[in-house]
């Protein structure tokens, strides 16, 4: 007799919906969450400037319709504490919490007829099913420079992924930033009009996009409530899950503009391109149909944007740093900037270009570059990204059938079928994982379906009187072809990013999403239930 029917590791957007409906399906449930409470990345990114870049009214559940009514969203974008508050208000509605054990991290999975987890302190659970609800985005980067890690810096060095609770000292402070990702984006802003200087070292410019973030207009919370469903129906027909538009939602037509960019004029062009930077956010991706295809129209946009920047930023020198050469726009994932290119004609601001002049190792007393130059510093923040969509499952010790391991089983590449199972790894699934829409769909959403896939899967090996379910090699080695096959017809091989794992030295080259859409992932997801499918073994 196992503890547990299913065992779910991590506790946020994704962990507590599969809570909630799984337990609602009368399967005894728990979840296992290393921080002291629930929210997942809504509670360890808690660093200044951390905020959703997708509108609030889309950036929640959908499944709790009254409280798509009584919440109120103080903001446009939200802010960390609110998607905090309104995770931990979910978890109090629906009584959560007593099925949650908080501060346990599970540091090893293995299976041998039902899985048995344990933590760091050495107590162990079993259960029938594991759903690892982990986050694509949670495993925390480092780069490796001399130093960095091993307490050779005088001062705090913190990463945005963990921010202390208690915040960082910032007030007339020598502040370095390593990294201008999309944490680096948000907090180099906040960190600027704190700090005594700040000195951003920038390896590769990011494309960054205006939010245009306000306080929430209460007419425009009104009409969205008024028509959620409607909303809701659009959201699971796009591609990527955010379809609110200038405070609208938009006709259909205006959703998400499918037809080429040469198909209209250069006047056309601009005014498409100008109409969704003012209305901010990414919206940007629903203009025009080709632009991740087609570099000649990929250029188009690459153009209006670059003039935005030196626009915005007054020295010419550092504007040109900050428009990306090396990739295309879209191919690395648009980052949703409040101040950004602003804070760069701050005085106390320098941008370091690291491309030029590399960062050699961490010192006592700051950093030393490769030209030799000391950099005095008193704090160190790293928004040096994460191991994207892998690292998270493989930082845990994940031990199949036979003893195999998930690392030995993806040191050649990633292998899932649908981003949701892995061959040899029965009864273990994946929410919001690799080689799933997961970095392009909205993830309260999409976790929502997956949690209710996984319960329709259980559901479906009870009905068969099987015991395990998995994937076939054959099925995996497809699913793999075909986001690798999907990728390569785009523009996104032509960024080294974390979409393609390449931030982190020796792992894998591939794309680690799927970029088929959501209603093609769904109606794949829904095709494996069929008796004669031949995808999955119930044995």
């Amino acid at each position: 007799m196992t503890d547990l029917d299913v065992a779910i590791v991590g506790a946020g957007f994704g962990g507590m919906y599969a809570l909630h409906h799984l337990r609602g399906r009368g399967l005894r449930c728990r979840v296992f969450e290393a921080g002291t409470g629930v929210g997942g990345t809504w509670y360890w990114n808690r660093y200044p400037g951390a905020r959703v870049d997708v509108e609030s009214l889309e950036y929640s559940y959908s499944f709790d319709t009254e409280l798509e009514q009584e919440w109120e969203w103080a903001e446009r974008y939200p802010a960390q504490p609110e998607v905090l508050r309104y995770l931990e208000n979910v978890a109090e509605r629906h009584d959560l919490l007593r099925d949650i054990q908080l501060d346990t991290h599970i540091v090893s999975m293995a299976y041998d007829g039902a899985w048995t987890l344990t933590d760091a302190r050495g107590e162990s659970v079993s259960a029938r099913y594991v759903v690892a609800a982990v986050g694509f985005l949670s495993a925390r980067h480092f780069p490796p420079i001399p130093g960095l890690r091993e307490g050779t810096f005088a001062g705090p060095i913190v990463h945005t992924g963990s921010w202390p609770k208690e915040g960082l000292e910032l007030a007339d402070r020598r502040v370095g930033l390593i990294g201008t990702g999309a944490s680096g984006v948000q907090v180099i802003p906040r960190v600027a009009e704190e700090a005594a200087s700040l000195r951003v070292y920038q390896r590769s410019p990011h494309w960054c996009v205006p939010l245009q973030n306000c306080p929430m207009p209460p007419d425009y919370q009104r009409r969205v409530k008024a028509d959620y469903p409607e909303l809701r129906r659009a959201e699971l027909e796009s591609f990527s899950g955010f379809v609110l538009t200038n405070f609208e939602l938009p006709p259909p037509g205006r959703r998400g503009r499918r037809e080429p960019a040469f198909d209209v004029d250069e006047a056309e062009r601009e005014r498409e391109y100008e109409f969704r930077w003012q209305a901010g956010g990414l919206c940007l991706y629903n203009s025009f149909g080709d632009l991740l295809v087609s570099e000649e129209a990929n250029r188009t946009l690459q153009d209006f944007v670059a003039r935005k920047v030196r626009s915005i930023v007054k020295d010419p020198e550092v504007a040109e740093l900050l428009i990306p050469k090396d990739h295309p726009i879209l191919s690395k994932r648009l980052c949703g900037e409040s101040g950004y290119y602003e804070a760069f004609n701050r005085e106390n601001v320098t941008l370091v270009n690291v491309r030029g002049d590399p960062i050699e190792a961490i010192t006592p007393t700051g950093l030393r570059v490769a030209s030799g130059a000391e950099h005095d510093l008193d704090a160190i923040i790293c928004a040096t990204g994460y191991d994207a969509a892998t690292g998270s499952l493989l930082r845990i010790d994940i031990r199949g059938r036979d003893g195999r391991t998930l690392r030995e089983h993806w040191a050649r590449g990633t292998r899932t079928h649908l981003g949701a199972m892995s061959h040899g790894f029965p009864n273990l699934f994946f929410l919001d994982g690799p080689q799933a829409p997961s970095a392009f769909f909205l993830p309260p959403i999409f976790t929502q379906y997956q949690a209710e896939w996984v319960g329709r899967v259980i559901e479906h090996m009870h009905e068969r009187g099987a015991r395990a379910v998995e994937p076939t090699a054959e099925a995996e080695e497809g699913w793999r072809r075909r986001v690798n096959g999907l990728a390569a017809r785009s523009l996104l091989p032509r960024a080294r990013n974390q979409l393609m794992g390449d931030n982190v030295a020796g792992k894998p080259r591939e794309c680690l999403y799927y970029l088929g859409g959501y209603a093609d992932y769904a109606q794949r997801c829904e095709q494996v239930m069929a008796p004669d499918q031949g995808e999955f073994v119930w044995a």
